[in-house]
C-alpha cells in the first residue's frame, strides 16, 4: 500500500475543474434581484425606526405592542443580516475559486465547491422570501390541526403534526404559543391551535393547508394491521389593528370552564379557559393554556377575530377562499402524505417533492416542502 503523500494533499488533477465562474455570475444576478426585490435601504430605515421605539423608556408599558417591537425587531435584523452575509459570502467565494486555480490547490477547490453548494441552498431559501407578497403574507400566524378520518390513530396523527410544526418553528428560533389543546379518550388530540409569532409567519405555513394522509401499522390494532389515517391543517393569518374587526359584545357568549388534560384530569384547579360564541355566525373557539381567564379570553377573542377577518374576505373576494383551502377529509382534497408502512415516504402531492427520510420529516424538516409548495403556489397564480 502506498503511504499518502506527507503534505496530506490530493493532486489538484483528480478533483473536477469545472469553470464555476457561469454559476458564480448566475447566483449574483439572483442575489441582486433578491437585494432589489427585498429593498434593502427600506429594510435598514425601517430597522432604524425599530431600534428606536424599542428603546423607548415606556415601551413596556403596552407588553403586547412590545413584544410585536422586539419580534419585528430581531426579524427583521436576521433577515438583513442573511441578506448581507449571502452577499460577502458569494464575493469571497470567487476569490477562494481564484486562489485555487492559481495554486492548483484541490483542498481549497474542494472548500470552494462545498461552499457552492451552501450557499446556492441558502440563496434559494432566500429566494422564497422573496415570493411572499400576498395581502397578508408578512402576518404571524395561528394554525389549527383537527383530527379527520381514522379514530384513534387520528388523534394521534394530529398531535404528531403538532409537534412537526413546533419543532419547525424551534429550528428556526420562531417563537411559537400553544392556545388550546382538545384531547382525544383514548390518545392523541381532537384538535390544538397554536400560534407562530414572527413575520411572515402565515404566508411560510399557508402552503401548509389542507388534509394530510398518514399510512402506517397501527401501534392501536392489537392485530398489528395498516392504518390511513387524516388530520386537516388550517392556517390564519393574525389580524391586527388596521383590519377593523369589530365584534359587539352582544354577538357573543363568553363560558369559562376549568381546562382539563389528558383523560379529562384538570390541568389547573380554576375555571380559566374561556370558550367564545359568536351568535351570528355560530363560530366557536376556545383557549385554555394561559394561565388566567384574562389571558385565555385575550387570546381566544383574537382567534375569533382572525377567523371572522377570514370569513369577510371570503365574503367579500370569492377567491380568497384560498386562504383557508379546502380541509375536508376525503381523498380527493389531500395536499401530502405520509408513509411509514410498508415503505417509508413522504410526498407532496401538489409539488410531487417527496423524501424517504419521514423521522427528520415529522421532526421538523419540512423547509424543502414549504419552499416547494410556495414556488407551486406562485406557479399556479401566474397560470391563472
Amino acid at each position: 500500500m502506498t503511504a499518502a503523500p506527507s503534505s496530506g494533499r490530493v493532486p489538484f488533477h483528480h478533483v473536477a475543474t469545472v469553470d464555476p465562474a457561469d454559476e458564480l455570475k448566475e447566483l449574483d444576478q439572483t442575489l441582486s434581484s433578491i437585494e432589489t426585490v427585498l429593498d434593502l435601504d427600506a429594510m435598514r430605515r425601517d430597522l432604524a425606526d425599530l431600534n428606536e421605539q424599542a428603546a423607548a423608556p415606556d415601551l413596556w408599558d403596552d407588553q403586547e405592542r412590545a413584544q410585536k417591537v422586539t419580534s419585528r425587531l430581531s426579524h427583521l435584523q436576521g433577515e438583513l443580516s442573511r441578506v448581507e452575509s449571502l452577499r460577502r459570502r458569494l464575493d469571497d467565494l470567487s476569490v477562494l475559486f481564484e486562489l485555487a486555480a492559481d495554486e492548483s490547490d484541490a483542498d481549497t477547490l474542494a472548500e470552494a465547491e462545498a461552499e457552492l453548494v451552501a450557499i446556492r441552498k441558502t440563496l434559494g431559501e432566500l429566494e422564497v422570501r422573496t415570493l411572499l407578497s400576498g395581502e397578508y403574507d408578512q402576518r404571524e400566524a395561528l394554525v389549527t390541526i383537527r383530527a379527520e378520518a381514522g379514530g384513534v390513530d387520528a388523534a394521534d396523527f394530529t398531535e404528531m403534526l403538532m409537534r412537526m410544526y413546533l419543532r419547525w418553528a424551534e429550528r428556526h428560533n420562531y417563537p411559537a404559543e400553544v392556545l388550546d389543546t382538545s384531547y382525544a379518550e383514548e390518545a392523541g388530540l381532537k384538535s390544538v391551535t397554536f400560534s407562530v409569532n414572527v413575520p411572515y409567519a402565515y404566508g411560510t405555513l399557508s402552503v401548509e393547508q389542507g388534509t394530510h394522509r398518514l399510512v402506517r401499522i397501527s401501534p392501536f390494532d392489537n392485530q398489528g394491521r395498516r392504518q390511513t389515517s387524516f388530520a386537516g391543517v388550517e392556517v390564519l393569518p393574525v389580524t391586527e389593528t388596521t383590519d377593523h374587526i369589530d365584534i359587539p359584545e352582544n354577538d357573543i357568549r363568553i363560558d369559562v370552564f376549568r381546562s382539563s388534560g389528558p383523560g379529562g384530569q384538570s390541568v389547573n384547579t380554576t375555571d380559566s379557559a374561556v370558550r367564545i360564541t359568536h351568535l351570528p355566525t355560530g363560530i366557536v373557539v376556545s383557549c385554555q393554556n394561559e394561565k388566567s381567564q384574562i389571558q385565555n379570553r385575550a387570546a381566544a377573542m383574537r382567534v375569533l377575530q382572525s377567523r371572522l377577518l377570514l370569513l369577510r374576505q371570503q365574503e367579500e373576494k370569492a377567491e380568497m377562499d384560498a386562504l383557508k383551502g379546502d380541509t375536508g377529509g376525503s381523498w380527493g382534497n389531500q395536499m401530502r402524505s405520509y408513509v411509514l408502512h410498508p415503505y417509508q415516504m413522504v410526498k407532496d402531492l401538489r409539488t410531487e417533492y417527496e423524501t424517504g427520510n419521514t423521522s427528520g420529516v415529522l421532526d421538523g424538516d419540512i423547509d424543502e416542502f414549504i419552499e416547494a409548495g410556495v414556488r407551486w403556489r406562485k406557479q399556479v397564480e401566474k397560470a391563472g
